[in-house]
């Protein structure tokens, strides 16, 4: 079991102690951002039920990051990693399996995890482009009785940038080391009640050195925004990605996960009507379909007797949702919101369900959330939801927060979250048998079914503080955690079946359970963000873990710690960097299984980098970037735990390397 570190809570109180009376009249004491993730209500970061970190437009351009996911390396308790250059394990507080689906990730509250058979978030081949986003709000704590069981332990919510923002035509062309080489095209314009914006993007590269590692991907995304009368608005967003990306190992035992080229197709559709009848009241009604095909195909072998059998993780899923939502405020010290919505996943994957894909899977769930200021220092926010999914019991997860201003710069919060883990329709009922086709033989059997696994649950209690330093220009946010969760979800083991497969002595059966004992994470994360001057910003994020479970597998899923410190600066005339430093402790990162085989990729540190110039030539906006990333040897990230068995388990079998790009921008009225 790891131990978390004393931690220097005396400095951290008397911090708290040396606010300022008067900080009131510093334009810096302002600056804090209206949220809407936290409770669906629109407010101050300071009177959120939680944590919430923002991602606003200016940082995501600062970074230079062309993948969404590198992104939220800079938020506190998020450890993210890259089995590959295009496969992107993203999670809160690590623990996950090899498809994380504990965070609900939303754009424009759209949820995009997918049902299709494994779960988790394909951030790789979402339809999105970085140029959309306006920000994005990330909840760190439990949430489900505001988005639902995927907020298991956590929101990450993408906001796009309205159609009538930033009119024009914007074009951006980027080139550098591993054939990398994009192009970028916006186009917004309109006038009175309708605008409209298009996005077009293409993205090359080879990825990690020494894989098969290739992406090519196309995304094209449409929104128009209409304002059909003072009190009515609507938003339709279209958007589609083709992308083809190079996957397996060339020396995979039997070919079980050979070199081949997958090609994964992802549409969107997504509508919304707002109705605001007043200040303080507003419906929403948001619609949307989302449809993911998957093309994932190859041939193993294990010669002499079976020189070709098929494999194939073909996926295709259809999820069409409708939710309602109502927000109103009978009183300036009372806040409501309250919805309901119907969800329908369709999932269609014969070689992953051998006895016939899972029936649909329906959600139906109402959920709402009340804010109480009992006086102007002290409020109370309590929120629940009630869910009901195809084959489970109907769970209810509750919300209860406390926020006190202690003084005009200090807030003092605590809190308690109950939510459910959804259960992922491979995990019930995942059946894969590889068969030889000349014989009719079954050779391997690796996954077997588990239609009674029980939906995980966490108990999450919080002390937090946020505090603001007029005088320094300083920011202080902290989380004080402990985490309870029960049923969690392990691969185990199993007897052979029977008739035992022909190969089951090299790959035996697993299947996944509920382990008998809670697991706890307890730790600590803080983000503090200064301006010591004009133009200079620093940005620390730092998160301390102690996960403890009768299984110590289990307690390698997190990284014990992970820590991001920014320098942004302004030189100006036109002249902007950033460097980040990026550290992260030991992870397993998910459950890949080999029996009797563990492994951890080692700690590693490495150094982002972008320095940008902004001009104009004649009546347009140019700008130029050069952007580094990876400074520093190579460094392992997330392992493909099967392939390092097979090499020894020693050396690191796809390591991260450098990246180097330039981006220049055209801007055109």
């Amino acid at each position: 079991m790891r131990r978390l570190p004393r931690l220097p809570l005396l400095l951290l109180a008397a911090t708290c102690a040396a606010c300022e009376a008067h900080a009131g009249d510093d334009p810096y004491f302002e600056e804090l951002p209206q949220v809407l993730s936290a409770s669906r209500m629109p407010q101050a970061l300071n009177e959120a039920p939680g944590a919430v970190t923002v991602i606003d437009r200016e940082l995501i351009a600062a970074t230079g990051y062309r993948d969404l996911a590198r992104l939220l390396r800079l938020v506190p308790g998020m450890q993210v990693g890259q089995e590959r250059g295009h496969a992107q394990w993203v999670t809160y507080h690590g623990l996950s399996n090899d498809f994380p689906t504990e965070m609900q990730v939303l754009i424009d509250g759209r949820s995009v995890i997918t049902p299709s058979a494994f779960g988790g978030v394909d951030w790789s081949a979402l339809p999105l482009t970085l140029d959309e986003i306006d920000r994005i709000e990330v909840v760190r704590g439990t949430n489900a009785s505001g988005f639902g069981a995927n907020a298991f332990l956590g929101v990450i919510n993408i906001i796009t940038r309205d159609s009538a923002e930033d009119q024009g035509t914007r074009v951006t062309v980027r080139a550098g080391d591993d054939r990398l080489a994009d192009a970028e095209a916006r186009w917004s314009g309109g006038s009175g009640p309708l605008t409209l914006r298009m996005n077009a993007a293409s993205r090359h590269d080879q990825g990690f050195r020494g894989l098969h590692d290739t992406l090519n991907r196309e995304t094209l995304a449409l929104r128009g925004d209409l304002q059909v009368s003072p009190q009515d608005a609507v938003l339709l967003r279209i958007a589609a990605t083709d992308a083809r990306r190079g996957e397996g190992y060339a020396d995979s035992v039997f070919g079980n996960n050979a070199p081949r080229t997958t090609d994964s197709r992802d549409h969107t559709l997504h509508l919304q009507w707002q109705h605001t009848p007043g200040a303080d009241s507003e419906w929403l009604v948001n619609y949307y379909r989302n449809h993911e095909r998957i093309r994932d195909a190859w041939f193993a072998s294990a010669p002499p007797f079976f020189p070709a059998v098929p494999l194939d993780r073909n996926r295709s899923s259809m999820r069409d949702d409708l939710e309602v939502q109502h927000r109103l405020a009978p009183h300036d010290d009372l806040h409501f919101v309250w919805g309901a919505e119907a969800r329908r996943d369709e999932v269609d994957a014969p070689f992953l369900f051998y006895d016939g894909n899972p029936d649909p899977q329906n959600l139906f769930r109402l959920f709402g959330n009340v804010e109480w200021r009992v006086r102007e220092t002290l409020s109370f926010n309590a929120g629940g939801a009630q869910e009901k999914y195809s084959g489970a019991p109907s769970t209810f997860s509750p919300r209860l927060f406390a926020n006190w201003q202690a003084s005009p710069t200090d807030t003092l919060r605590a809190g308690y979250a109950r939510a459910y883990r959804q259960q992922i329709p491979f995990e019930l009922f995942g059946d894969i048998r590889a068969i030889d086709p000349a014989s009719g033989a079954v050779l391997v059997r690796p996954f077997l079914p588990n239609p009674d696994l029980g939906q995980t649950r966490i108990d999450s209690l919080e002390l937090g503080y946020l505090g603001r330093f007029p005088s320094l220009h300083m920011t202080l946010d902290v989380r004080l955690f402990s985490e309870r969760i029960r049923d969690f979800i392990v691969r185990v083991p199993q007897p052979d079946p029977t008739p035992a497969p022909l190969l089951s002595s090299f790959l035996g059966s697993t299947r996944y359970e509920n382990l008998d004992s809670p697991v706890m994470v307890r730790g600590l994360e803080y983000q503090l963000v200064a301006q010591p001057r004009v133009g200079t910003e620093l940005r620390l994020a730092h998160t301390l873990l102690a996960p403890r479970s009768h299984q110590s597998a289990i307690e390698d899923r997190s990284a014990p710690y992970t820590a991001s410190l920014s320098w942004l600066q302004d030189w100006a005339p036109g002249w902007k960097s950033m460097l980040s430093v990026l550290r992260i402790g030991s992870l397993a990162g998910g459950d890949g299984y080999v029996p009797r085989f563990r492994y951890l990729s080692r700690p590693y540190t490495t150094v982002d980098a972008n320095l940008s110039h902004t001009t104009r030539v004649g009546r347009h906006d140019v700008q130029f970037a050069l952007t580094a990333l990876n400074l520093g040897p190579r460094h392992q990230e997330i392992a493909d735990r099967t392939e390092q068995a097979a090499s020894g388990g020693t050396k690191p079998v796809n390591r991260a390397n450098r990246i180097v790009y330039a981006t220049a921008t055209f801007g055109f009225d």
